[in-house]
Formats: structure tokens, C-alpha cells, sequence
């Protein structure tokens, strides 16, 4: 799950991390009044989107007067912002973020991640702060250091003074960098974060260590967690068809391609997507229904599935372990009924009831086609979408 930049600077400030005074506005007043509070002489109007790029898409603009705020606000408010982030198609600016301006001497970038590959947090940091880090790892990557953090000893000063030795930093901004890992690095754990990125981390005119920006993803799985967080949660950021899925426990994601996927297992369902590009077609989504799915949670992932207009088939791949291939065949077809179903459906069973599952499809009346294995089921549907266009 996501959050905006002021909600992401509020969770750090919690830590003691130094980050801008600024407010959130939802109207043209109300960041006129958030300005006030500031006192100025210079104020930046963010707009707030789920997506990086805000600034070269005018998301992001430094004014010096309140009738500006105010300009600059009408302006943004309402208007779609289009970044290498969010696609053609942008995102509409709900919300804004009024914060004081800031005298920034170097921009500095520092990230916080999982590394799946050591199963640690990694801290990634470079002294190319500001730009779009993809781009500075392409063209010059001895400009990032990455070091990930043993979790049996934790954080230390050590890694502190790594940070402050790749970034240049002397003195008592030296001692500011070990502080700040520190804090960052409590905050990270303690939050259950997904990822932590400060793009710029600024040195200001004053010789402080400020996080100028803030993106925080936290690990959905660990939400329960953290109620707090959860009332963060802005659903207007999200595709609904993902929304949708949340409500039912299910996991998916849309994808650019034809053939929707129903799927029981995360390894499968991505095994399923393989298949469809082997036989030459491409996935409209991932979707796992999980190993205790109801009848009315199938119905419901077919349902979600089949709310994407570009879907133009439908394969479902299940291997019934703790699932039962019969609960998966009636939500099948309850859904197939309930929607009126006008596309190509293949649908793999095997496992728990299969032959029973098997049976239900065959007497339903509805054109399904059944097959045996992966491979055929994959073959068949990329054949049937073909010959149904």
C-alpha cells in the first residue's frame, strides 16, 4: 500500500527524521490558509498523486506570494497529471500539499528497500539526488551504493558513516547522516515498510540534512498491523478493479494483454502468464484466488476479471490441493451465468473433486472448453480468442 508525500513525511517525522513544515490542502482556501499558517516569504504547491515525475509535469511549483498559492492551487486541483509514472492516461490531483520553501545547497538521494536477494533492507544512495535514479543507474551506476544490513546485529553508526562517506559529507553533517540511517532504518522496521524513498534528500543553506521528498510503500501483508496506517489509504490512487479485488482477500493485478487468468498459487498463476506469451498471446491480469476460495470469491474474481474491456478470453488454471475442483466449477459458472459470458473460456482442473468439477461444467450448458493439461489449456485459448476475432 501506498501513501502521499505529506502522509509519508508525518509517519518519518514520528522518528525525529527533519522533514519541510507544510499542510495538506483538499481546496483553493484551504491552501491559502495552510500558506498562512507557514508565515513564508516562499511556499511550494505540491500536487499529490501516487506516481514520482510531479515536477517535470508542473505538479510541483515555487511561488512568493499568497494570491499565487492560491493560483497555483485553482490550477492544480481537479487537473490530470501525466508523468513517466502514471501512463497516457495521468492522474487527477484530489489533493495538495502546501509546504514552506526551502534553501537547498546539493540534492542527495537515499532509498530504503527490501532486497529480496539477501533477504535483507538495503539502503541505495547517490549523490545524484533530484533525477530519476533508472537513469542515473543506466549511465553512471558507480554513482550508487547499495549495502544491505545484517538483521541479527541491525543498524549501527557504521552504516551511517558509509552513507556520509558516498555522499561526501563532513563534519557535523557526517554525524547528521548517522542519525538519520538510524532513524530511517527504525522507522522502516517498525512501520513494516515495502520501501522508503527520499528523492532529494537536500543539504540546505543552513548545513542541514532535510528529506525534501518522501515515497513510502508499505507490505500489505503486514497491515494488520498498523490500523494508523491503513486509514491512510487512499482508494481514488488505485485501480478499481484492484479495489474491487481487495475486498474479497484476492490477488490481483491488471496487466496490458487479452486473456484473463484465474489462477490458485502466486507460482502457478505466473507459470500460467508464461504460457500464454509461449503460445503466442499475452495476459490481461494476475490473479490468485488463493487455497480456500468460496464459491462466492471465484465468482467474484471472474466477475473482476471480466470488468476489463480489453479482455477477449478467459483461462482458468487451478490445481486443487486444499482447493476443491468442485467449488471452483459451480463459482465458474455462477459467474459465467450472472454475466452473461460472451468470450472463449478454457478451464484446467486437476486435483481434490476434479472429475466432480469436471462433471459440473459438462452438464451446465454454458460453451466451455475443457482441458487436460497447461500447455493444452494455453493452446486452446489463444487459438479460440484468434477464431472469435
Amino acid at each position: 500500500m501506498n501513501i502521499h508525500e505529506y502522509q509519508a513525511k508525518a509517519v518519518l517525522a514520528k522518528y525525529g527524521v527533519a522533514v519541510p513544515k507544510g499542510f495538506p490542502a483538499f481546496t483553493p482556501d484551504e491552501a491559502v490558509e495552510a500558506a498562512k499558517k507557514l508565515g513564508g516569504p516562499v511556499y511550494v504547491v505540491k500536487a499529490q498523486i501516487h506516481a514520482g515525475g510531479r515536477g517535470k509535469a508542473g505538479g510541483v511549483k515555487v511561488v512568493k506570494s499568497l494570491d499565487d498559492v492560491k493560483s497555483e492551487a485553482t490550477r492544480l486541483l481537479g487537473s490530470t497529471l501525466v508523468t513517466h509514472q502514471t501512463g497516457p492516461a495521468g492522474k487527477q490531483v484530489n489533493r495538495l500539499y502546501i509546504e514552506e520553501g526551502s534553501s537547498i545547497a546539493r540534492e542527495l538521494y537515499l532509498s530504503v528497500l527490501v532486497d529480496r536477494a539477501t533477504s535483507r533492507i538495503a539502503f541505495i544512495v547517490s549523490t545524484e539526488g533530484g533525477m530519476d535514479i533508472e537513469e542515473v543507474a543506466h549511465s553512471t551506476p558507480e554513482k550508487i551504493l547499495t549495502f544491505s544490513i545484517d538483521p541479527a546485529s541491525g543498524v549501527s553508526s557504521f552504516h551511517g558513516r558509509k552513507v556520509a562517506f558516498a555522499l561526501g559529507l563532513e563534519g557535523d553533517l557526517n554525524a547528521q547522516a548517522v542519525a538519520l540511517v538510524d532513524k530511517l532504518y527504525k522507522a522502516f522496521v517498525a512501520e513494516d515498510m515495502a520501501q522508503l524513498e527520499i528523492n532529494p534528500l537536500v543539504v540546505t543553506g543552513d548545513n542541514k540534512l532535510v528529506c525534501l521528498d518522501a515515497k513510502v510503500g508499505f507490505d500489505d501483508n503486514a497491515l494488520y498491523r498498523h490500523k494508523d496506517i491503513v486509514e491512510l489509504r487512499d482508494i481514488t490512487e488505485e485501480d478499481p478493479a484492484e479495489v474491487e479485488a481487495s475486498k474479497y482477500d484476492l490477488n490481483y493485478v491488471k496487466l496490458d494483454g487479452k486473456i484473463g487468468c484465474m489462477v490458485n498459487g502466486a507460482g502457478l498463476a505466473m507459470a500460467t502468464m508464461d504460457i500464454i506469451k509461449y503460445y503466442g498471446s499475452e495476459p490481461a491480469n494476475f490473479l490468485d484466488v488463493g487455497g480456500g476460495a468460496t464459491k462466492e470469491k471465484v465468482t467474484a474474481a471472474f466477475k473482476i476479471i471480466l470488468s476489463d474491456k480489453n479482455v477477449e478470453g478467459i483461462l482458468v488454471n487451478i490445481f486443487g490441493g486444499i482447493m476443491r475442483c468442485d467449488i471452483i466449477a459451480e463459482g465458474v459458472i455462477a459467474a459465467a451465468k450472472e454475466v452473461s459470458l460472451k468470450v472463449p473460456l478454457v478451464v484446467r482442473l486437476e486435483g481434490t473433486n476434479v472429475e466432480l468439477g469436471k462433471k459440473i461444467m459438462a452438464e451446465s450448458g454454458l460453451p466451455i472448453i475443457s482441458a487436460d493439461n497447461l500447455a493444452d489449456a494455453a493452446e486452446k485459448i489463444v487459438k479460440a480468442v484468434k477464431e472469435a476475432a
